[in-house]
């Protein structure tokens, strides 16, 4: 029987340390490792700030994501797995904000969209995750249309920045570095920029992106490589790059509150790092002067939000279960299809095996040409047709009714089952002829 289960760490059981041990940078790699296993079918993985996540369609499909987490080396407590409707759920959850750290943003719908793609090309995802990937995106777009659970700043950007609100009292007249041009970096500048008057300079190592940042929110763009100077000037830095390495180590930013002092100015550095994998060294907040915080710092503003959504929450859950339910249908009818699919195959192959050898004897027998040969396809196609009419009904209301069992012995007796898993090989060869692409 097919199974759709779910592996999870996010920030609700694991802090920025865990998240950051376990985040995948090498997506092909977990996706052929799943998909190595006979039991597994497809597979996809969904990464942001805040979580890391493996689906895996096919048989003991928990056990197998127990195994993977086992990988991990991390401790049983931050992991968390879903199977069946609690899985299901779970994606349309994420999809429409309920799961995020900062409850209706925005951003994960596009990050669902995006790891969709990935493991797809990566030979991962087939047409149950996709079915499953697409439904959530429609109910999360539909949550945050009929509830608008997302209105007004909602994401780690617009947290981080009244995270600095909140510890400084205000931003006017402060001088912000932010570093990272890209989605964070942008909700970012965003959220100052909707805010009080400051100062904000932005940083990035392609230039032109700080830049067109920078115009469009009044910023000011300025050399990734001056850093050291411009931060011996600022009030704020908030970084939010998508590098894999540290961005400020503990010995840079000990130089620059060196300068600081020397040159007269010993008010403090809060530094806020919303990256992951984290862009400051751990051992930053050691230093004098400096004041460092990440996203696990990011919850007092979480719990702040989730109180003014509240009330929209049991709306949003609502249409998610309504959903729910029509996903459900959805793959059951896939299933139907796909064991109907089987039965007909089957007879095709039969069909054209039989058609031949009955033309040669023919032939042979009564000097027959070619011409007989489309009223023979007609009458096996006829043949096959009404044969099949009966079972392919009965196929129907079993996943109508929820007797999948049937389904599955179908699929046993027409080559389903075990015979499934002989296709993966071209699916992986296919992922690494067509998906190339690294992980973000």
């Amino acid at each position: 029987m097919m199974e759709i289960s779910c592996m999870v760490i996010s920030h609700k059981k694991a802090p920025v340390d865990i998240l950051e041990k376990v985040w995948q940078k090498d997506l092909r790699s977990v996706i052929e490792k799943m998909l190595s296993l006979n039991e597994i079918t497809e597979c996809a993985v969904l990464l942001t700030c805040n979580r890391v996540e493996v689906y895996v369609t096919g048989n003991g499909t928990v056990k197998a994501l127990k195994d993977f987490a086992s990988t991990l080396s991390v401790k049983e407590d931050y992991v968390e797995y879903l199977s069946g409707d609690d899985c299901l759920r779970h994606i349309l959850r994420v999809a429409s904000g309920l799961e995020s750290m900062m409850v209706g943003e925005d951003q994960i719908l596009g990050q669902i969209r995006e790891y969709l793609h990935l493991s797809k090309n990566f030979g991962g995802a087939g047409r149950y995750i996709e079915s499953i990937f697409s439904k959530a995106i429609h109910t999360g777009r539909k949550v945050r249309t009929l509830t608008n659970i997302n209105q007004g700043s909602v994401s780690i950007g617009s947290a981080a920045v009244e995270l600095a609100e909140d510890i400084l009292g205000s931003l006017e007249n402060r001088t912000v570095l932010l570093i990272g041009a890209g989605e964070m970096g942008s909700l970012v500048a965003n959220a100052i920029a909707n805010r009080e008057a400051c100062t904000i300079l932005i940083a990035n190592r392609t230039f032109e992106k700080a830049e067109q940042l920078a115009e469009r929110i009044g910023g000011i763009a300025v050399k990734f490589d001056m850093l050291e100077k411009y931060m011996t000037k600022c009030d704020v830095v908030i970084s939010a790059t998508s590098a894999p390495h540290y961005i400020l180590k503990k010995e840079f930013v000990e130089r620059v509150m060196d300068t600081r002092f020397s040159s007269g100015n010993d008010s403090e550095v809060l530094i806020i790092d919303i990256a992951l994998p984290r862009d400051v060294e751990e051992d930053v907040s050691e230093i004098e002067g400096v004041k460092l915080f990440t996203i696990d710092d990011l919850r007092k503003i979480s719990d702040k939000n989730l109180e003014k959504r509240k009330e929209k929450i049991p709306f949003a859950e609502k249409i998610i279960e309504e959903e729910l339910l029509n996903l459900k249908n959805t793959l059951k009818e896939m299933r139907a299809d796909s064991a109907i699919s089987l039965m007909y195959s089957s007879a095709e192959r039969v069909k054209r095996e039989e058609i031949i050898e009955l033309y040669n004897r023919l032939s042979a027998r009564y000097n027959i040409n070619e011409s007989i040969l489309p009223v023979l396809e007609d009458f096996a196609n006829s043949l096959i047709k009404k044969f099949l009419r009966i079972p392919t009904v009965r196929l129907r209301e079993a996943a109508r009714n929820g007797r999948p069992e049937i389904i599955d012995y179908v699929e046993y007796l027409f080559g389903g089952g075990d015979f499934v898993s002989s296709n993966k090989d071209e699916k992986i060869e296919k992922g690494k002829a067509e998906g190339d692409v690294e992980g973000s």
